[in-house]
């Protein structure tokens, strides 16, 4: 097949991360179906041309669709993302991310797709790490439900590769921010101070500010996944920047990014939080030929129009 005549099935082409993966596909000439629960994804951003399923990812009908529709490529991004909400709700946390997972999974081998590029997470499936960045040789050592469940995601893909043959490619996303992102709940930090500054509210960091995180925008993230497609056998790459910022640092390039001058509040640190998380990306950038990705400045001057404008029009 040429790059683009495959029929892709995105799990969670609704919501922030994988609507940005489907506009990537539709741009190069991929047929797209989404299937979305829209539960926290929404309609609207469903791209233009994609063909929307409204199902849970653990039903039947999830699966039945991929067994009629001659799907090619499975990316699957849908899941309980929540790091918060899976330690309070473990059961809740592998319902969605294992049994979902498993049943789309299944499915897949089942009707002879090709590769399935899973969304997993460079974030929290290493826990607190030896080094930083940390390249995708670092122990995997998930303190939290939600990066066990990325984690088991990646360890079934593995056998279903070995059983079956499938290509797999495992996309262990560092901190995803820019357009679209749901600023509401605990998850997105970039998206929930925007929100808040644009609305002339106060923002709180939690603790003292200097946890790191790795910020990687989210057009870098289509891209990644675009230039996946077609990889053979199974690989695990890291999807990041290899940068830490802190808390403050952020906040501080934030305020500048809308140009507004408001000092943020300070809350108790919340318990178990991870302190640093920074991934090296060398392995997909010299693998896929994929340039440098964009600045922190940059990629928030850009997150930051959009949400002015967002504001503007409501």
């Amino acid at each position: 097949m040429s790059d683009g005549d495959k029929t892709i099935l995105v799990t969670g082409g609704a919501g922030f991360i994988g609507s940005h993966v489907s506009d990537a596909l539709l741009a190069v000439g991929h047929r797209v179906l989404i299937i979305d629960d829209l539960s926290s994804g929404r309609r609207e951003n469903v791209p233009a041309g994609a063909e929307l399923c409204v199902a849970d990812i653990g039903d039947a009908v999830a699966a039945q669709l991929i067994r009629d529709s001659g799907v090619d490529v499975l990316i699957h991004h849908a899941a309980q993302m929540d790091v918060r909400r899976s330690t309070e709700d473990p059961v809740f946390d592998a319902r969605t991310n294992v049994l979902g997972t498993l049943n789309l999974v299944q499915a897949a081998a089942q009707a002879g797709v090709a590769q399935v590029i899973f969304a997993s997470t460079g974030g929290a499936i290493y826990g607190e790490q030896d080094y930083s960045p940390a390249d995708e040789d670092h122990p995997t050592r998930p303190v939290s439900p939600y990066g066990v469940s990325k984690l088991a995601g990646e360890r079934y893909l593995f056998y279903f590769h070995v059983q079956y043959g499938l290509d797999v490619t495992c996309l262990r996303y560092a901190n995803v921010y820019g357009e679209r992102q749901n600023p509401h709940g605990e998850a997105g930090v970039v998206a929930i101070f925007l929100k808040r500054l644009l609305a002339g509210e106060s923002c709180i960091i939690n603790g003292d500010g200097l946890q790191t995180r790795d910020y990687i925008q989210v057009a870098d993230v289509a891209r990644a996944n675009l230039a996946a497609i077609g990889a053979r056998g199974f690989n695990t790459f890291n999807v990041g920047t290899g940068i830490e910022t802190n808390v403050v640092d952020l906040y501080r390039d934030l305020t500048a990014a809308l140009g507004v001058e408001q000092p943020a509040e300070h809350a108790p640190a919340k318990p178990g939080e991870q302190l640093r998380s920074c991934v090296d990306a060398t392995a997909l950038r010299e693998t896929f030929e994929l340039p440098p990705p964009m600045t922190l400045p940059e990629g928030l001057r850009r997150t930051a129009d959009w949400f002015r404008e967002q504001a503007a029009s409501s």
